[in-house]
């Protein structure tokens, strides 16, 4: 006879996504970050620690390192410059350094373009491309230390087959996944009594399945990666990585004030340079709502909109950069961080899962341990991000 304890054994994999189904529906709003990662789906890990590589798209500019005072140009002759970055410029890419304005010639008032002959470490060799032909030695001001130098496009010649490669060098890391576990029993004589309402065991693994999320959203959030022994055992127990930490990015603003510019600067920091996507999730504490609520509207903001996404409802705020989904998630103040958020881009976050969400149903009646039928509910798991730089942190200045 087929049955569900059969099937489990002879295809663990079948009835998971039912399980799923059902974890899902239990309070998503109160569990977000854990919500979003079970709608989007996760990969399985084949052990606990799971190693992943985290890349980011080459930054688009660079600083000037040194001041050089009086620049001479001549035209068709290089100059060095040196730039705090030198790994994110190649040979045939141009260049443009808007804090030098020509001059003089058809360019006159237009920023210098220069192409990149050569680097030498954070050393630019750089050719003039828009000075006049007949400028020699034309200086045209100063170059100061922290002026921005931007890549451009590359420029080949016309019997040029190949150019210098792009390379964009992957981070190799790691986080370990944590053994979530909670533990449900129910006497014999429990499961007997007459009850006054429809209490159950189904709904005490309900209640357990709520409060083993918050904790798992917690530890997905703010969790420190370690593995420690623990006394005199010599089994190592293993936590997770909170994602808060794997992102350098932050956004300050003033504590308790987000004006309309300030809401507009961090649409900005949250969807420009290497953003990712252009909806992405904010999810923060009591105090950043309250700041968020006060904040006054715009014509290129609405904050009245909702909409239901991945079982959870949020609030929209929609700029000229892109669609914030906000949600306040109570793990902020739960956690000391009222006052804290973070963005999180959905496309770019990824689950691993080394031991499924998985209910083992044990009798310790029949064991002779005590008079009780009991559930365990584990699953083993933890939160990456793919691309660190497309998350912001979120934090209140004073």
């Amino acid at each position: 006879m087929l049955t569900t304890s059969l099937t489990n054994e002879l295809s663990p994999n079948l009835l998971r996504s039912a399980i799923d189904d059902r974890i899902v529906k239990i309070r998503p709003s109160s569990t977000p970050l854990d919500q979003i990662s079970r709608m989007v789906g996760a990969r399985k890990a084949a052990s606990m620690r799971v190693d992943y590589y985290s890349v980011d798209t080459k930054e688009g500019s660079s600083t000037v390192a040194d001041t050089i005072r009086n620049l001479p140009l001549t035209h068709g002759q290089s100059f060095d410059l040196t730039v705090a970055k030198g790994s994110l410029f190649s040979e045939t890419e141009t260049v443009l350094i808007p804090t030098l304005t020509i001059p003089d010639g058809a360019y006159k008032g237009q920023a210098l373009v220069a192409y990149v002959a050569a680097v030498n470490a954070n050393t630019l060799s750089l050719v003039p491309v828009n000075i006049p032909d007949t400028a020699t030695m034309l200086e045209i001001g100063t170059v100061s230390k922290g002026d921005p130098v931007i890549r451009m496009g590359r420029a080949a010649r016309e019997l040029d087959v190949q150019t210098a490669q792009y390379v964009a060098l992957p981070r190799k890391d790691y986080n370990y996944c944590q053994i979530f576990k909670s533990q449900v029993e129910e006497s014999l004589y429990q499961r007997l009594s007459d009850k006054e309402v429809g209490w159950n065991f189904s709904d005490q693994e309900e209640v357990a399945i709520m409060d083993m999320r918050m904790g798992m959203e917690k530890s997905f959030l703010f969790g420190a990666r370690a593995r420690v022994a623990i006394g005199d055992n010599p089994d190592e127990i293993l936590f997770t990585g909170g994602i808060w930490n794997q992102t350098d990015r932050t956004f300050t603003y003033p504590k308790g004030d987000i004006s309309t510019a300030t809401l507009v600067q961090l649409s900005r920091a949250a969807f420009t340079g290497r953003s990712g996507s252009s909806r992405k999730v904010l999810l923060g504490g009591s105090g950043l709502m309250e700041a968020l609520n006060q904040s006054p509207h715009m014509k290129v903001i609405s904050a009245e909109e909702k909409e239901s996404v991945w079982g959870v409802d949020f609030h929209l705020v929609v700029t000229k950069f892109g669609t914030l989904y906000v949600h306040h998630s109570e793990v902020f103040d739960l956690c000391g961080k009222e006052n804290s958020g973070m963005v999180i881009d959905p496309d770019y976050i990824t689950k691993y899962t080394h031991v499924p969400f998985s209910a083992d149903r044990i009798s310790f009646r029949k064991q002779g341990v005590r008079n009780t039928e009991g559930v365990v509910l584990t699953e083993a798991s933890c939160l990456v991000l793919r691309y660190p730089d497309s998350h912001l942190r979120i934090e209140a200045e004073g």
